[in-house]
């Protein structure tokens, strides 16, 4: 009694059809369509993200920094170096 055969699943359609219009239906079909593009998209560009920091950090380790030049200025030393 709770199962749903073939014949209910057209009735269901055609009222939907009926309901949303034919063109309404498509253009929803159509969003939908959109929508599961962009995700993908989206899946497939936060996969290369990853990647780029450790281009970064590489090319930082590749180039060391120049120390910083004294200028004169006094430095503090702490008790345990005196």
């Amino acid at each position: 009694m709770g199962g749903m055969s073939l014949m209910h699943w057209l009735i269901v359609g055609v009222l939907v059809i009926l309901l949303f219009g034919g063109s309404r239906f498509s253009n929803m079909m159509g969003d939908v369509a959109k929508g599961i593009k962009q995700f993908k998209k989206g899946m497939a560009e936060e996969e290369e993200t990853p990647a780029k920091p450790a281009e970064i950090e590489a090319k930082r380790v590749a180039e060391p920094q120049p120390q910083a030049q004294n200028t004169g200025a006094e430095t503090r030393s702490t008790p345990e170096e005196r």
